[in-house]
């Protein structure tokens, strides 16, 4: 049997409160007000949040006017999946504005995010330099973007564009192979985070991916054209040159016009590149340690732009 409520009225249907907890709610009320207002009697204002650091996403600069074009395409997606983020463009070299100029015009905190594609010279030298001499500014700078598995989706994306079957078959995958074309650098971190990339795609395509450099700078780094014998050599006749560039370029170009078939377009405004500098400068906000790039985001298909 349940219990009659000593707190309802006679016919049972309305609540009607003790004495002691109208008490308690006139208090809770009227405490609320008072947190409101100071003790000279003015109102509080609700206490302001920090604004979020800008992202200033660097470049490298090129001569070539697609590249800004195609870096400013870039940095619309980026501000389209997160509204109200001020973003910010700063150049290394060869095109304004400059990064440095960038940041002797901004305020209060910043996180400068690479548009490059792993460790090198810029990474490790110029960008840091460039924040040491902006003193007035607090900023951070955060892992370049590659390797990992969303740069993946962006080069799958573009290989299918350029016309990569999407199910090659068990021929395609025995006679297939594709060149992971990229800059070059003569910092060994960098061909090892390009080396990365490509183990990544492997496992995406299921063939072969074998690095090559439009400027080789070791002895053991092959070419676009020494890289289509190598696989011509394991019998893997049908090769295709992913470009791993950010944006059109001399280096792009020359690239894609050594393959012997198909050749991708650079990564460019991919929404896989905005939601990558995003995750980047999110990384370095928090303070978190870049993760290997197998353990980070899980690969997953996007729309390419």
């Amino acid at each position: 049997m349940t219990p009659s409520n000593p707190l309802r009225d006679e016919s049972g249907s309305t609540p009607l409160e003790s004495t002691a907890q109208l008490m308690d709610r006139i208090t809770s009320q009227l405490g609320t007000q008072l947190d409101r207002v100071s003790l000279s009697g003015t109102r509080r204002t609700a206490p302001r949040t920090a604004p979020a650091p800008a992202l200033v996403v660097v470049g490298h600069g090129s001569r070539d006017p697609r590249a800004l074009a195609t870096v400013t395409a870039l940095i619309e997606r980026v501000r389209e999946l997160r509204p109200g983020l001020t973003v910010r463009l700063g150049h290394i070299e060869l095109n304004e504005p400059l990064l440095t100029d960038t940041l002797a015009a901004a305020t209060g905190s910043a996180v400068l995010v690479p548009l490059l594609l792993g460790r090198g010279y810029h990474v490790k030298h110029d960008i840091p330099e460039a924040a040491a001499g902006a003193p007035h500014l607090d900023s951070r700078v955060a892992a370049p973007l590659g390797p990992h598995p969303l740069l993946v989706d962006a080069l799958y994306d573009r290989l299918v564009e350029a016309g990569w079957p999407t199910r090659p078959g068990r021929a395609g995958r025995r006679t297939g192979g594709v060149i992971l074309a990229a800059a070059g650098s003569r910092d060994p971190e960098s061909a090892t985070d390009t080396r990365r990339t490509a183990d990544l795609l492997a496992q995406r395509l299921g063939v072969p991916v074998v690095p090559a450099y439009a400027s080789p700078t070791a002895a053991s780094a092959l070419s676009v054209p020494a890289a289509v014998r190598a696989l011509a050599a394991r019998g893997r006749h049908h090769t295709a040159v992913a470009s791993y560039f950010t944006a059109p370029g001399r280096f792009a170009t020359q690239c894609a016009d050594a393959a012997p078939r198909i050749a991708s377009a650079p990564l460019g405004a991919h929404q896989a590149m905005a939601r990558l500098l995003l995750h980047r400068y999110d990384q370095a906000r928090t303070g978190a340690t870049a993760a290997p790039a197998a353990a980070q985001v899980p690969p997953r298909q996007l729309t390419s732009a």
